[in-house]
């Protein structure tokens, strides 16, 4: 997927496996970059623009977010803001490996695996307390050895349990894993993802995964937490919204290579998903993310 190609960042996790960090604003590491490691990232002051893969989206003070191995995130604040900020940001990297390997040796704690592949598309913790985030990052903060590990590992139980899950980005979805109906079901997300322009209807999908109709949108909405034109179309747009990043074709050729037929109806469903429409989205892409490129998580 095409878009604006994000500052690769590399992260020495040889003396300590859990990174806490916190910034404030402005400042160089305000950046469009990404990185291998898993990043939980705490909004502590300011309000501005989210950027997380093909994602845009309001944030402010007290939104806890979740990003992936290598999913491109920068959060920019709003302009009205002219006075330095002490501290706009607290947050925590980690690595994949380390918790798979925690869950190998303690197998009451592979649920929060599940939370972990959500990330890989962004998360929003939406309604979650900032009062308890900011409590549970400081506990990070201020310990050290095992100590920070079980005071990491307790905030990632509390995350997995929280109902409110919002995820962000069509750029990387969940390829899921497991028994046999996910395995089915993953090869369908498989084709979707590789065939988006092709007109790909429910009985065909089914048809793939050995299931009936009935059974098969039941535990496609399961295994990806969407149904299965929402999700055909979230693909979709992901695409178009890579191509509105990095080319200059007019929408009604993006709208076509993104796999839509009618131009109304292709703005219609980026409008419903983005909150904006495609021009307005390519406006606040350019506008918001390519300075920083420049000049400048």
């Amino acid at each position: 997927m095409s878009i604006i190609k994000p500052e690769i960042e590399m992260v020495d996790r040889s003396v300590r496996s859990i990174r806490y960090l916190e910034h404030g604003w402005p400042t160089d590491l305000c950046r469009w970059h990404a990185h291998e490691e898993i990043e939980l990232h705490l909004i502590v002051e300011t309000r501005g623009k989210a950027f997380v893969g093909d994602y845009i989206g309001d944030f402010k003070a007290g939104d806890l977010f979740m990003t992936g191995p290598n999913l491109p995130h920068n959060w920019i604040t709003d302009k009205v803001y002219s006075e330095a900020v002490a501290t706009r940001d607290m947050l925590v990297q980690f690595s994949h490996e380390s918790v798979e390997k925690l869950a190998e040796g303690f197998p009451e704690f592979s649920q929060v695996l599940q939370l972990l592949q959500l990330a890989q598309s962004g998360i929003k913790f939406e309604g979650f307390n900032p009062t308890f985030a900011r409590g549970h990052m400081e506990s990070i903060r201020d310990s050290k050895g095992a100590e920070r590990i079980l005071a990491f590992v307790r905030f990632l139980v509390r995350l997995n349990e929280h109902a409110e899950k919002k995820t962000l980005s069509a750029a990387k979805l969940i390829q899921p894993e497991g028994g046999s109906k996910q395995a089915r079901i993953a090869e369908v997300v498989d084709h979707i993802t590789n065939n988006f322009r092709e007109q790909f209807s429910v009985k065909q999908a089914a048809e793939m995964a050995g299931m009936t109709e009935i059974t098969f949108s039941r535990n496609f909405q399961t295994v990806t937490g969407h149904g299965f034109v929402e999700f055909l179309n979230r693909i979709r747009i992901g695409q178009a919204c890579g191509l509105l990043y990095a080319s200059d074709d007019q929408i009604i050729t993006i709208a076509q290579e993104a796999g839509f037929k009618n131009l109304a109806n292709f703005n219609r469903h980026f409008l419903k998903l983005k909150g904006m429409t495609p021009s307005e989205y390519r406006e606040t892409a350019r506008r918001d993310l390519i300075p920083q490129m420049d000049g400048a998580s």
